[in-house]
């Protein structure tokens, strides 16, 4: 299941609306076939890996991230290519949280006389599919907040300047988050001051680019900068308010989505997210700046976050990662949980969970 899981996460990024599974059909310690979701979301794992071992698979055990689907769509219910193959076991990890599925896949599995246990490294297969089933049952995407800091931090000076405060290695981390993202999400203050590319520049990266991504209440992104330029080479979605003249944005290849506004008449963060989700992402990673961050962390709406940290110090009067988040009393901070601690090149990279995952 290790190696399933594994598997899995070369899809993050890449397959969604769908999770990412992977699939090893085994026999007397022997993988046979072995399979994940392809770009876009299919072929599904569990076919990738039967084509693989083909009539090999008869009397074979299969080893699935996740609940096989039951449900016709595009492709058909992978329950039944498992049944058809002739396994007699099935290994599952987690169930899959989608209505049409949810036990169902499992359900017909067992009453076609195939052996099902479940729950085999549940915890690290519902972690990886977080993204999928924070669509399914929170109706949004998972939202990751990732900053680049000094060790108090700051991410620029008193006069702005900031780059580059973490190290080359940091940044190339950073990339790689980026591939293994939907989206990657910044604010419109961001957007003017940076005009970033957001795209993925690893080396000999060939893969899908995530959406970028802007909220945006008052369409303040220039239709002429490098995000707007790019749209229809890579995919720039700008969240906004109603009542805004987005016609240059849209004649560039920008899709507008338009959400309510919020109490300061900014992009409400919930209704944003819900929008997106409507959407099928499963995995946003936000970028930037403070004071999303800091909207997105009032909110409630930041799951997790990943934390590159240079060892360097710049003091109280340089700027501050995140913005002002109204915390008077103890009581009322924002608890996450430390999960990992590595070293990139010379700089950490710390990852958190919110206490309530």
């Amino acid at each position: 299941m290790a190696q399933a899981l594994a598997l899995a996460r070369r899809g993050l990024g890449n397959v969604w609306p769908n999770p990412a599974v992977g699939c090893l059909i085994v026999e007397d310690g022997r993988v046979l076939g072995r399979g994940w979701t392809l770009p876009g979301g299919r072929p599904h794992a569990e076919t990738e890996a039967l084509a693989a071992a083909g009539p090999a698979a008869r009397g074979a055990t299969a080893y699935v991230s996740l609940e096989p689907c039951a449900h016709h769509g595009e492709t058909g219910p992978c329950a039944d290519a498992l049944i058809a193959a002739g396994v007699a076991r099935v290994v599952v990890a987690a169930r899959d949280p989608d209505p049409r599925v949810s036990g169902a896949g499992i359900a017909r599995l067992r009453d076609a006389g195939v052996a099902v246990r479940e729950d085999v490294c549940r915890a690290e297969a519902e972690r990886l599919n977080a993204g999928f089933i924070s669509r399914i049952v929170d109706g949004r995407p998972l939202l990751t907040l990732k900053l680049a800091t000094s060790l108090d931090g700051r991410i620029a000076t008193s006069s702005g300047e900031s780059q580059w405060i973490t190290g080359a290695a940091a940044r190339a981390r950073a990339h790689l988050l980026r591939a293994q993202h939907d989206a990657v999400l910044i604010g419109s203050g961001t957007a003017l001051a940076d005009d970033p590319a957001l795209t993925c520049r690893l080396p000999g990266w060939a893969g899908p680019q995530p959406i970028r991504l802007v909220f945006d209440a008052r369409l303040r992104l220039p239709a002429d900068g490098a995000l707007a330029a790019g749209a229809r080479q890579v995919s720039v979605w700008v969240v906004t308010v109603a009542g805004q003249d987005g016609a240059a944005l849209r004649a560039a290849g920008v899709e507008l989505i338009e959400v309510a506004a919020g109490a300061d008449g900014g992009v409400d963060p919930a209704a944003a997210l819900a929008a997106l989700g409507a959407r099928g992402l499963t995995r946003v990673l936000v970028e930037g700046g403070w004071r999303l961050a800091a909207a997105l962390l009032r909110a409630g709406l930041v799951d997790e976050l990943r934390w590159f940290r240079a060892a360097s110090l710049i003091g109280a009067d340089g700027l501050s990662g995140i913005g002002e988040l109204g915390v008077a009393a103890l009581a009322q901070r924002l608890d996450f949980r430390r999960v990992a601690v590595e070293p990139v090149g010379d700089d950490l990279l710390e990852s958190y969970v919110r206490r309530a995952l």
